[in-house]
């Protein structure tokens, strides 16, 4: 199965979240044959990777979106758990410092995006400036409105320049979101990731899903596309993100660099 061309949005494609099953496995089922798939896939994502930082010619950036418990650290951990953290940063989005407020809003993802060879994942991104600063009215709607082909420019200038970029909403439904909610708040082990922030913002959830909905529509060109991932079910989150990755960087047809000079000239004493 081609997970890219099952979760894919379209370019310009109008979608309604509410239409879209958060819980769907897409016919596969929990158990050894998709844990052994989802192995597979991570183990052939380090190969991937390898070969990329060999060649040097490209970049990856995936951009991780989606409201609080979707799991976007869960899958940060899950699907690149094999990489070499040599060639691999994290970046996460909050609050701008007062640095970053001095500065464009893309100023920042710019700042962060991967050098050739690398992969950088962004835990949130240059869309918060879509999304909670829409839903919270923090700039006039003439600003946040015309961010939607800012952010196209910014990511084609990326795409020019060799950066493979991929992007995931990681999609749940309001009822999973409070059971998660529940069990950081039951769980003593879980404690740690309840933020009273959290909580606040889950009265704006269809306020949310309407700027999430504009985003993914306005913002998923060929060459920086976006992927609704249903992921009720972390296992099938885990499988579909990093099939999709590797089916990207399959595509790349990525090859070991010649060397720069004669090594049967080389003699080692």
């Amino acid at each position: 199965m081609n997970f890219a061309k099952k979760l894919h949005v379209r370019p310009g494609q109008h979608l309604r979240l509410a239409d879209l099953d958060a819980g769907d496995t897409l016919g596969f089922e929990k158990g050894a044959e998709a844990k052994k798939l989802t192995e597979k896939t991570i183990e052939r994502l380090d190969k991937l990777q390898y070969l990329m930082y060999a060649q040097n010619r490209h970049s990856l950036l995936i951009i991780l979106q989606g409201m609080d418990a979707a799991g976007k650290d869960g899958t940060i951990r899950h699907v690149m758990s094999g990489v070499n953290p040599q060639g691999c940063s994290v970046t996460a989005f909050k609050v701008p410092n007062h640095e970053e407020s001095q500065h464009d809003f893309l100023w920042r993802a710019h700042k962060a995006c991967p050098g050739l060879g690398d992969i950088g994942i962004f835990n949130r991104s240059q869309y918060e400036d879509v999304l909670v600063v829409r839903v919270h009215k923090l700039v006039p709607r003439a600003a946040w409105e015309a961010r939607y082909d800012q952010i196209n420019k910014f990511e084609s200038i990326l795409a020019e320049n060799n950066t493979v970029i991929l992007k995931f909403f990681l999609h749940i439904s309001k009822e999973e979101q409070k059971k998660r909610f529940e069990a950081r708040i039951e769980d003593p082990k879980r404690n740690w990731k309840a933020s009273p922030s959290d909580f606040q913002e889950r009265p704006y959830w269809n306020e949310y899903q309407r700027a999430y909905e504009d985003a993914l529509s306005r913002c998923s060109p060929k060459h920086a596309p976006w992927f609704v991932i249903p992921s009720n079910h972390k296992w099938f989150r885990n499988l579909a993100v990093s099939r999709i990755i590797v089916e990207t960087l399959e595509d790349l047809h990525l090859k070991f660099p010649k060397p720069a000079f004669d090594l049967r000239k080389i003699k080692i004493k």
